[in-house]
């Protein structure tokens, strides 16, 4: 099959009826109607309409080695530098629409089983057979272009506690059973982000808790179900979209708000040929590492939080025109936090790029340094953003009448109160609710909270960053300087 329009997947969507629970009840319709999802629904079926069209098929897609047809870039497996620099040009394409406030678009997880099929052959050292699944489902989901979610994150409620010997490890996601069939997952994982709105779903493990059998730990798994398997539910958080929701109110949160849930699984059988890892500790601890899973993908997230960056440099100036407050010191120094910000950010990537290298697996890799730098440094300023718009847009953010009230009979009042001298009150107050929306919403503060965590703790990913960076040749510089310095009591 070749790439599906945006039709076929609302079609696809609709007719799974996974298990989708929200704020205590069921899903029972279908799901791209549902007041919660309908918003995202619609904006990834433009993204996949956008890949369609005639005018963009070059850009977006390329020929499938297996059947031929056009298939995502962003199942491109990179050999060569183009091949990043084509990847990434995709990457912002499709962030340009929803202007990288989908932090789970398709083409975040068609990137991660690229990076475990090209590193397929790791997982076979555990057993052939799951470099033959992996392979075989890279291609499923290529030629289909299958949409997945994922989940990995365990719900440990003592993180001091790394063994399963410990109480708080007896709900987790876990291998109850292995058959002749497959094995048997139960328990649960969390932030499955766009849970029950994919085709499937990909369950891969973080951390692995220690176990006595280091090559049966029930803890360690990684396979991919559809989302309707018997056994599997979603629990979704409550929606930051309510029925009725106008996109003059909310622009960013009526499109772009993507579900988050708590998975569950009860009994989920999983068949032998969707199993990419079972009970190998080692492996399940050190897989993401080996197959440079997170500079791959941090090539496509850096990639989309540019496009993020620039949509709200062009909301900060917006707001500074509106205002007519240009001229003031304190206003261009906060606007050139945010330039400074992109141009870094743009730097990396073209760094990345440009320093790129064939891995061990044969995949153009881009330069991890450059790609941590920039996965380290975005949590740390994106919340600045925020603040930003907060400092410049001030009480003005505050008052933000709505769509109906600009529709009764008040409307005249308040295009004279809140109009400028280019903007009628309504103008205003479009932009201003834009504004609200990406720094004070429900929406806008887990924006903040998801690019913060987005690769887990900013501690962590620093921690990384310096073990890796390589300091040999600054302390060389700092010894040859101190070797010429004379000795105390030399003449």
């Amino acid at each position: 099959m070749p790439i599906k329009n945006g039709a076929d997947y609302i079609r696809r969507i609709n007719g799974l009826r996974p298990n989708i629970q929200i704020n205590g009840a069921p899903v029972n319709g279908p799901v791209a109607e549902h007041p919660a999802f309908k918003g995202v629904v619609r904006t990834q079926a433009a993204l996949y309409d956008y890949q369609c069209h005639p005018d963009n098929c070059e850009r977006m897609t390329f020929r499938s080695p297996a059947g031929g047809e056009s298939v995502g870039i962003s199942f491109l497996t990179p050999r060569t530098k183009d091949d990043l620099i084509r990847r990434r040009s995709m990457v912002q394409e499709w962030a340009s629409i929803h202007h990288g406030f989908m932090g789970r678009s398709p083409d975040y997880m068609n990137t991660v089983i690229m990076v475990m099929n090209a590193a397929a052959d790791r997982l076979g050292e555990s057993n052939p057979l799951f470099a033959e699944n992996i392979r075989r489902y890279y291609t499923y989901c290529m030629e289909r272009d299958i949409t997945l979610t994922h989940t990995f994150i365990r719900p440990q409620t003592n993180r001091a506690s790394s063994s399963t010997d410990s109480a708080e490890f007896g709900d987790l996601a876990r291998i109850v059973r292995w058959t002749e069939d497959g094995i048997v997952v139960s328990g649960g994982t969390i932030v499955a982000t766009q849970g029950g709105i994919t085709d499937e779903i990909l369950v891969f493990p973080g951390p692995c808790p220690k176990h006595s059998s280091p090559d049966r730990n029930p803890y360690a798994f990684a396979f991919a179900i559809p989302a309707d398997t018997k056994g599997l539910s979603f629990l979704c958080r409550e929606s930051y979209t309510k029925n009725g929701m106008s996109a003059a109110d909310y622009p960013l949160t009526a499109q772009f708000e993507e579900p988050d849930a708590i998975v569950v699984m009860e009994d989920v059988l999983v068949p032998w040929e969707r199993v990419f890892l079972a009970g190998d500790t080692s492996l399940a601890n050190s897989f993401f590492y080996e197959s440079n899973f997170y500079t791959h993908l941090g090539h496509q997230v850096v990639a989309r939080q540019i496009v993020k960056t620039e949509f709200f440099l062009g909301t900060i100036q917006l707001l500074i025109d509106t205002l007519n407050i240009g001229e003031y010191l304190h206003i261009q120094d906060k606007l050139s936090e945010v330039i400074v910000s992109l141009e870094v950010m743009n730097a990396l990537l073209t760094a990345a790029e440009e320093r790129a290298e064939l891995d061990e697996w044969g995949t153009m890799m881009p330069d991890q340094t450059a790609i941590h730098t920039a996965m380290t440094y975005f949590p740390r300023v994106y919340p600045r953003f925020a603040e930003i718009i907060q400092l410049i847009g001030a009480s003005g953010l505050v008052m933000t009448p709505t769509e109906t009230d600009f529709a009764g009979p008040p409307h005249n009042h308040l295009n004279a109160y809140l109009g400028t001298e280019l903007h009628t009150g309504m103008e205003r107050v479009k932009l201003f609710r834009l504004a609200w929306d990406m720094s004070m919403s429900s929406f806008g503060a887990r924006q903040v909270l998801y690019e913060r965590f987005f690769f887990g703790d900013p501690a962590r990913a620093g921690k990384r960053l310096s073990a890796e960076y390589d300091r040999l040749y600054a302390i060389s510089a700092v010894n040859r300087f101190l070797e010429r310095i004379p000795g105390q009591g030399s003449p």
